[in-house]
């Protein structure tokens, strides 16, 4: 009896055995099915508010009314199409059936008014932009009228800020609700995000279950991230590491000339950079070619203007001479002299802050750049590195230069660019220039429809913003971005909108 008790006993636990082994088998089998991806990058996100940041675009949370394609064309996205029929005071787009938001409810003309109503009073910058009057919401379509012709309204409504979400939803910075494929699972401001896929999706079930975002904005952490495997994909990894990486046959490196140009800003507000001659000297100061040379170790060409050359509306490259002799030449038109070593006028050494970032690691190089050559005609230049630029720099009247990376046409029109550094209540107007007959253009710029004439006046507002030295362009950065060879559907967008996508996946 004994012996058929143990019999039974062994049966009955080689059976849990096997049944556990089984259990164990689908979890495990569930597990290898699931695709999950880490993307790793040096964009900052102390929140997900779309109105703060860009990166519930990029993740895929949200969407935006219309976008960009590889082309730099609008085209329609939540919006299927638009209309004015006054030259642009009056806007009718027609939204689309079928699409939800994360949390089931129906997205309709009314949601989206609601959505803009938030935008225009959490932003200022976008206030300034869109410039709205009032909205109609009737079914799925929008009627918006503007205080003024705004021709470039559509462009205007690819930003990420204006994304629209559920603005009845509970909790905004953390865990906003969009449309996009992706929904947010956890969120730690400036460490890390998981995202979720939505399944619903409008557009059709996204190929990945899950994707960890991770910001850092050490590029060498990065780059060892993907070489450990840690990570699948790679955004900026350390310039240096680029050969090394290109020679990993399980790595992928992709690098594109990106919209972004390395810009010195300056600031009217402080003394001396009301003097143009003044401005004019830091802007021959520092050779481009060295900057792309030894801050971007080659990855990038020299600016002569705030566009590429290859865009429609950038203005003809003119040929400078740069070099502190030449910078010394602007200095004396207004009125330093160099006496002991140092820039003099009026008693006092010319001297200020320059404020940099560091999640741009060539930024703060290009700074000690301009350090170094301002001392040799006599200029004497404290760097100050801060962690949030946006917010330093326009909040504060302390600095006289400020090194910083802006995308200056990522809708693939010179309207933003123009708008956002020279015109009242523009997002980047931190250098607080009034230039009439630059106001005048971008006014008619604003106003025109025709591309070819809106090229015109942009080549004309270009002009001015040369022969004033309203800010310096340096360089134009190349966009790189490294990746595990089982990612799929990965691209490199000039706009650097569009991140993770419904069709990124992995073998």
């Amino acid at each position: 009896m004994r012996k058929r008790i143990s019999l039974l006993c062994l049966t009955l636990a080689t059976i849990g055995m096997l049944a556990a082994c089984s259990a164990n088998s689908a979890s495990t089998e569930e597990k290898s099915e699931k695709k999950s991806l880490t993307f790793v990058s040096n964009f900052p996100s102390d929140t997900l508010d779309p109105q703060l940041n860009y990166t519930t675009v990029r993740a895929g949370i949200a969407e935006t009314l219309v976008k960009v394609d590889e082309q730099l064309q609008i085209e329609p996205w939540l919006s299927k199409k638009w209309k004015t029929e006054d030259d642009g005071t009056t806007w009718v787009f027609e939204i689309r059936d079928g699409i939800t938001f994360q949390n089931g409810k129906d997205l309709n003309a009314e949601a989206v008014k609601h959505s803009l109503e938030r935008t225009i009073k959490e932003s200022e910058a976008m206030k300034s932009a869109l410039k709205i009057k009032k909205m109609k919401a009737s079914g799925q379509i929008l009627t918006i009228t503007t205080t003024e012709p705004l021709a470039t309204l559509p462009s205007e409504l690819v930003h990420p800020n204006t994304a629209i979400i559920d603005v009845d939803a509970p909790d905004t910075k953390s865990k906003p609700v969009g449309t996009g494929p992706f929904k947010v699972a956890s969120f730690k401001p400036d460490n890390e995000m998981k995202v979720k896929k939505y399944k619903e999706y409008w557009v059709g079930e996204p190929k990945l279950d899950e994707v960890v975002l991770i910001f850092n904005d050490d590029e060498n952490a990065r780059t060892s991230a993907l070489q450990s495997g840690e990570a699948d994909i790679v955004y900026r990894p350390a310039i240096e590491s680029l050969n090394t990486l290109k020679k990993d046959s399980s790595i992928v490196v992709d690098i594109q000339p990106s919209l972004r140009n390395q810009m010195l800003f300056y600031n009217s507000r402080q003394e001396a950079f009301k003097d143009k001659n003044v401005r004019k000297a830091f802007d021959v100061l520092l050779n481009p070619k060295d900057v792309v040379d030894t801050a971007l170790a080659g990855q990038g060409s020299p600016a002569n203007g705030p566009f590429l050359k290859s865009l429609d509306f950038s203005n003809d490259q003119k040929t400078k001479t740069y070099g502190p002799s030449e910078a010394q030449k602007y200095l004396e038109k207004a009125g330093y002299i160099l006496k002991d070593g140092k820039a003099i006028k009026n008693g006092k050494q010319l001297s200020f802050k320059l404020v940099t970032y560091p999640y741009r690691p060539e930024l703060p190089l290009m700074s000690q750049m301009l350090q170094s050559e301002a001392k040799k005609i006599g200029v004497k230049i404290d760097i100050q590195q801060v962690e949030n630029m946006d917010e330093y720099m326009t909040t504060k009247n302390d600095w006289g230069i400020v090194t910083y990376s802006l995308v200056t046409a990522p809708r693939g029109d010179a309207g933003y660019f123009f708008n956002a550094l020279y015109m009242e209540g523009g997002a980047f107007n931190v250098g607080h220039f009034h230039e009439p007959a630059l106001t005048s253009i971008i006014n008619k710029l604003n106003k025109t429809v025709d591309q070819q004439q809106r090229n015109k006046l942009a080549r004309q507002a270009g002009e001015i913003v040369e022969k004033e030295t309203l800010h310096s362009s340096i360089v134009h950065p190349n966009n790189f971005v490294a990746y595990r060879d089982n990612v799929k559907n990965w691209v490199t967008t000039k706009s650097e909108y569009y991140v993770i996508t419904k069709d990124l996946d992995v073998k």
